[in-house]
């Protein structure tokens, strides 16, 4: 298949609009027809060159939804026709990880997905006569791409893809960290760092599981309004003290907040997060990827008084599994999904939707 998509030639140019060819999908693979995307700062890192698995040229994209256009040899969960979301963790439900209850992290493709390329090591794209690079197994920045079976979520056909494509990352990652990662209480209070999509979702996590305060922090005023459209009781911002924003917290909240989450990706306001959170109980969710090669620090005296630091990725759903009951969240009521779209943008002003995402619109 001929069709455009958004090539990444090389780290910190814009994306270019290009004719490429889509090759069939081969043994366990999907190809489908991409209908909405959403860009994420996951596909800035590695646009930026900060990605130390970053390769170009790549067509990047990692929140799409679209429809099964054809399927290769021995595909048995989803056919022609069918409504899906790709998705960058899959779940194969044979490796150990898939296995754990403990983890969403599945192995099975790992090695050639960071290598940008099929689980048979080739590329499905060509443009120019040039071999492009996959990019998160799911490159939805395509009209057409190729998935591995096991990354592909099969939904209700009914639900609306320029929205629940975004239930392919941001959404279900920040919702999960509150209430599969962090398993917020009710009565709990609760401090969100970073006001993005993320962000807010997780404003939304700890609403739904009951927290009776939740603090949104960003230097970014204009991000209020949404925040407490979302559920957070007040926010604030670190430019507002001379304190450190770990004391100003303590300071509010009688000794810290019992959860803390980090939405950004900056390593200080990692250990701000963790310094936020109660003595004896508090636990500290760092979601933000770093750059390449940064590391976190705290004393060790933080955790020996009991405070605990956790990670997670995907928000902890294990995907193939979980998608599609967010999407039936979604459809029932339960979880926002349309009040994160701020913007509608063609395909070919995709950079107009990257400038929107770095001035924080």
């Amino acid at each position: 298949i001929k069709c455009k998509a958004a090539v990444a030639w090389e780290a910190g140019k814009p994306l270019s609009i290009e004719e490429v060819e889509v090759a069939p999908p081969k043994a366990h693979e999907v190809r489908i027809k991409i209908v909405a995307t959403a860009v994420c700062h996951t596909d800035a890192y590695t646009l930026s060159g900060a990605d130390p698995e970053g390769c170009f040229p790549v067509i990047l994209g990692h929140e799409g939804a679209g429809i099964v256009e054809s399927v290769g040899e021995g595909v048995t969960k989803v056919k022609k026709g069918d409504t899906v979301i790709p998705l960058y963790i899959p779940q194969c439900g044979e490796c150990k990880f898939c296995k754990n209850p403990k983890t969403n992290l599945c192995q099975k493709i790992r090695i050639t997905q960071g290598k940008g390329v099929m689980p048979d090591g080739t590329s499905r794209f060509t443009c120019k006569g040039k071999q492009i690079y996959h990019f998160m197994g799911t490159s939805t920045f395509s009209e057409y791409t190729v998935v591995a079976d096991i990354s592909v979520a099969k939904i209700d056909a009914a639900a609306p893809l320029d929205r629940v494509c975004l239930l392919g990352c941001g959404i279900s990652t920040g919702y999960g960290a509150a209430v599969n990662t962090a398993k917020v209480e009710p009565g709990s209070t609760c401090a969100v760092f970073g006001l993005g999509g993320v962000g807010l979702a997780v404003i939304m996590g700890c609403k739904v599981a009951g927290a009776s305060r939740i603090i949104g922090i960003d230097i970014n005023k204009d991000k209020y309004a949404k925040a407490k459209e979302f559920g957070a009781t007040e926010c604030i911002s670190p430019h507002d003290s001379k304190k450190p924003i770990q004391e100003v917290l303590a300071e509010m909240t009688d000794g810290g907040v019992d959860y803390s989450f980090e939405c950004i990706g900056n390593v200080g306001v990692m250990r701000a997060a963790l310094e936020a959170c109660h003595k004896g109980w508090g636990v500290s969710v760092i979601i933000g990827v770093a750059a390449a090669g940064q590391e976190i620090s705290t004393r060790p005296f933080q955790l020996v008084t009991g405070r605990t630091w956790k990670g997670t990725a995907f928000g902890g759903w294990k995907s193939v599994e979980s998608v599609p009951k967010l999407v039936t969240e979604y459809m029932s009521k339960k979880i926002k999904v349309d009040e994160f779209v701020t913007h509608m943008l063609p395909f070919d002003k995709i950079n107009e939707a990257f400038e929107q995402m770095h001035s924080g619109k």
